[in-house]
């Protein structure tokens, strides 16, 4: 568990970078990311040796997909970053949307593969494939509300 305390600290001190960043510095920042988080989920989640290498393949395209969303998150983040101060209603609300929206893909990416895990490993092996993703999803979400400039209302 510290392990992943420390790599979400990490994350967050490059993500606080990539603000300005372009999109192969994400990419890098995603790789170093994602070799971390694979030994993370290698560690709480134990598929059975027989079905390892159908977990490991589910798990690669999961991250594929994950990162796609990731990179619209930082957008977001930037867009935010850069604009929070002289937002309007309108362009609050636009961003608000899209907001709104990842997140949902980003739960039904994740109970979509959590699907795909128990059918080709077990119950078992995909509740802890959900619990170490959805920590980590949780713990980049409060990370990221945790550094968002707040005004006051003028």
């Amino acid at each position: 568990m510290k392990n992943i305390i420390i790599i979400i600290a990490a994350l967050f001190v490059t993500l606080g970078i990539t603000a300005q960043t372009n999109t192969e510095e994400i990419d890098l920042i995603q790789s170093i990311y994602g070799i971390e988080k694979k030994a993370i989920v290698k560690e709480f989640v134990h598929p059975k040796t027989n079905n390892a290498t159908a977990f490991w393949d589910i798990y690669e395209t999961y991250e594929v997909e994950r990162k796609i969303i990731g990179k619209e998150r930082i957008k977001l983040l930037d867009q935010f970053a850069t604009q929070f101060e002289k937002m309007t209603n309108e362009e609050s609300s636009i961003w608000m949307k899209k907001v709104f929206a990842m997140d949902n893909n980003q739960d039904k990416l994740l109970e979509r593969y959590y699907k795909k895990v128990s059918k080709v490993t077990s119950p078992l092996v995909a509740m802890r494939f959900y619990q170490v993703e959805n920590f980590l999803l949780t713990a980049m979400r409060y990370e990221i509300l945790n550094e968002m400039p707040f005004v006051e209302d003028k």
